[in-house]
């Protein structure tokens, strides 16, 4: 029988639990008259019942027609910098999560735009103590290799072939990949030009999620200051190790945390002033040893918008 449904209850089906007429009445099984009714699609005398309620004939029963399902945009496609059929370069937004994982909750990821655009990714594997710029394959993590957080934009290597990803993962491991940040920092590095060697480790007080700890594990950056503007400092970082937040911790440990990263200190007061509304932080340049090839690959990403402006108004005002 074809929905929208409009009965009255037979003599013969007096008594009878609503989803067993109405699985005899629809020609389907009871689980699905169930899922009506526990979706309050059914009403007996235009008041909504539930699966269990008896039926008494001359009772009128409704069923609506479930509504259609929300439909679900495609994703954005993401810009590619680089692709062959090993490997692919991509631009990745601010705001964009790399991958679905602990912490995130729905929401579209890179892996979900890439997927959309038809790229063949390398099968995720099981692999343990992954960092932003380490080896990084377990759970829903095709393709991935390493990661930007959320709010960080910029370039991204992803593996589209098997052998592409452990080449890639080794050279990660041999840091054999060479990952320059652009970087605005709060207030003025002293020295201009330095390196930073302080382990990383999760925050066991969640007042940060990750800290300078004796007993993390080894993170280098180093960086040199391009652009001094007495509040705020422009910097081009280079990574020798890839840890989660790195950079962020980083800079935040030294004292000057990135412009805009409120979660690691940044002022909150210059954050509005400079219209930040996440960290001030973009990979743009990455160069690489082509893990199949043996090709020298490199990219650069110029800043995105959003930065460019945020710029243009703090020299401004300098």
């Amino acid at each position: 029988m074809a929905l929208p449904l409009d009965r009255i209850v037979a003599d013969a089906e007096d008594g009878l639990r609503a989803d067993v007429v109405l699985a005899a009445w629809l020609g389907e099984p009871r689980a699905r008259s169930q899922g009506r009714l526990a979706a309050e699609q059914v009403t007996v005398d235009w008041q909504v019942i539930g699966k269990s309620r008896r039926l008494r004939a001359g009772e009128r029963v409704a069923v609506v027609e479930p509504p259609p399902p929300t439909a679900v945009p495609a994703p954005e496609p993401v810009a590619v910098r680089y692709e062959d059929e090993h490997l692919l370069v991509v631009a990745k937004p601010a705001g964009l999560v790399v991958h679905a994982g602990a912490g995130v909750r729905g929401g579209t990821t890179l892996v979900d735009a890439l997927r959309a655009m038809g790229v063949p990714l390398a099968p995720a594997v099981d692999e343990h103590g992954v960092g932003a710029g380490a080896p990084a394959q377990t759970g829903d993590r095709p393709g991935i290799v390493h990661r930007l957080d959320r709010g960080t934009s910029g370039l991204l290597i992803v593996a589209k072939t098997e052998p592409a990803r452990a080449g890639l993962v080794a050279a990660f491991a041999a840091h054999q990949v060479i990952r320059r940040y652009w970087a605005l920092v709060d207030g003025v590095p002293d020295p201009p030009n330095a390196t930073v060697d302080a382990p990383i480790l999760r925050s066991k007080n969640d007042r940060t999620p990750f800290v300078v700890d004796p007993s993390g594990r080894r993170a280098v950056s180093h960086y040199d200051v391009a652009e001094a503007h007495g509040r705020a400092a422009v910097l081009a970082i280079r990574l020798e190790t890839g840890r989660t937040h790195q950079v962020r911790v980083h800079m935040a440990a030294v004292g000057h945390p990135v412009s805009g990263d409120t979660a690691y200190g940044a002022s909150r007061t210059l954050t509005t002033e400079l219209g930040l509304t996440r960290p001030a932080l973009h990979a743009g340049h990455l160069g690489f040893p082509h893990p199949v090839t043996g090709e020298h690959i490199e990219r650069d990403e110029p800043l995105p918008d959003d930065l460019t402006a945020m710029l243009a108004r703090l020299r401004g005002a300098a």
